[in-house]
């Protein structure tokens, strides 16, 4: 059986995706890329831009599963707003069009793709790029960081795990109770 999982690493500067198809445990790399929202200034237009962008892709690809990572905790509260905002619009296009959703900690993505949760980048790019037999790595790491998140979700298809997972917007809301108020 055929699967198809968009794999999204949210961001409202850079958001990474990537897209494989998998078809009798093998992987087959669909689409790599990052969408880049430096040039606009207003965030509520970055915001419409990733719903957009990650809808076309649903509806380009129409993906059986989305994986999303989930964003980590920092310092600045802000760039927190900002990041959750971002992973909620993508969120809601998957939503949108009855995608079940996974989120991954940045952590257990590395843990997945190099055997190491403090892996850097570039580590997760290499092992990617023999994975998945790329001939050449992308310019940014923010690409394969969505990829990454995708081949995650493959990897543990089946699994229990403590990995939040939503089929529609109630689900959602029963998950994260803590959230609504």
């Amino acid at each position: 059986m055929e699967k198809i999982i968009l794999g999204v690493d949210p961001g409202t500067t850079v958001m990474g995706f990537g897209l494989i198809k998998v078809e009798k445990q093998q992987m087959e790399l669909l689409q790599l890329n990052e969408l880049q929202l430096k040039k606009y200034s207003d965030h509520y237009l970055k915001l419409r831009i990733i719903f957009e962008r990650t809808l076309e892709l649903i509806d380009t690809y129409h993906p059986d599963e989305l994986a999303i990572e989930a964003p980590f905790f920092g310092k600045n509260v802000q760039s927190m707003l900002k990041l959750g905002r971002a992973q909620g619009v993508a969120m809601a296009a998957g939503l949108s069009r009855q995608i079940p959703i996974t989120e991954y900690e940045p952590k257990k993505v590395k843990m997945a793709i190099t055997g190491n949760g403090n892996a850097s980048k570039e580590q997760v790019a290499k092992m990617l790029q023999q994975l998945l037999n790329l001939k050449e790595l992308p310019k940014y790491f923010d690409s394969t960081d969505g990829l990454a998140v995708a081949v995650c979700h493959f990897f543990n298809s089946g699994r229990v795990s403590s990995q939040k997972s939503y089929n529609n917007w109630e689900a959602f809301v029963r998950q994260n109770e803590n959230r609504v108020r």
